[in-house]
């Protein structure tokens, strides 16, 4: 098998972002190792030195997806708590909205990790840096006595199932106003915080 350095002008980060454009253009489903090899003048067996299959393709484009809604997240202004939670609950819906394909991409790739071969850990939101920030928020929270619970990861996975509830029905093609789905998602978040006594 040829390696990378066979071919200087084929890089590893060159062809996922290659594959991070070909599904924002036409999905998921228009993502193939050949149609991929064709765009970058490679055949497909030239990607097997730089990827292993398209499931690990998908995986790093995830990991690209999610760093970028970490960044997101972290450029949420350090303020109380509450309003910390708020604004993670309208990124996650934002990015949904904005970049579907690579919102169902994001699932995928999580959905595919989650075999036998994997402990509990690495198949739950909680090792990405984008959890950690809203749990890190939870936990402010729960120590200023804003909400009253025990275990900050279980409320980080309640509210994060809230807001990935309302993306996932904005997925389904539902033609409301931006405003609209704005006014969702920040009633879901204030629903759950108000049963956490917030």
């Amino acid at each position: 098998m040829s390696g990378p350095t066979d071919r200087p002008g084929l890089q590893r980060e060159a062809i996922i972002e290659a594959a991070r454009e070909m599904i924002v253009a036409g999905g998921v489903e228009a993502l193939s190792l050949r149609r991929l090899g064709r765009q970058l003048g490679v055949t497909a067996p030239a990607l097997y030195a730089y990827v292993d299959d398209k499931q690990e393709l998908l995986r790093a484009v995830a990991e690209i997806e999610l760093d970028s809604l970490a960044t997101r997240f972290a450029a949420v202004p350090d303020v109380d708590p509450l309003d910390r939670i708020r604004a993670h609950g309208r990124l996650y819906v934002e990015y949904a909205r904005d970049e579907p394909e690579l919102f169902r991409v994001t699932l995928m790739a999580r959905s595919a990790l989650a075999d036998n071969t994997l402990d509990a850990e690495t198949r739950l939101p909680v090792t990405t840096a984008a959890f950690s920030m809203a749990t890190a928020a939870v936990d402010e929270a729960i120590a200023n006595g804003q909400i009253q619970a025990q275990d900050s990861r279980l409320v980080a996975l309640t509210l994060w199932s809230a807001a990935h509830g309302v993306a996932t029905v904005l997925q389904l093609g539902l033609s409301l106003p931006v405003e609209l789905e704005d006014l969702l998602i920040d009633e879901i978040t204030d629903r759950v915080l108000a049963g956490y006594g917030a």
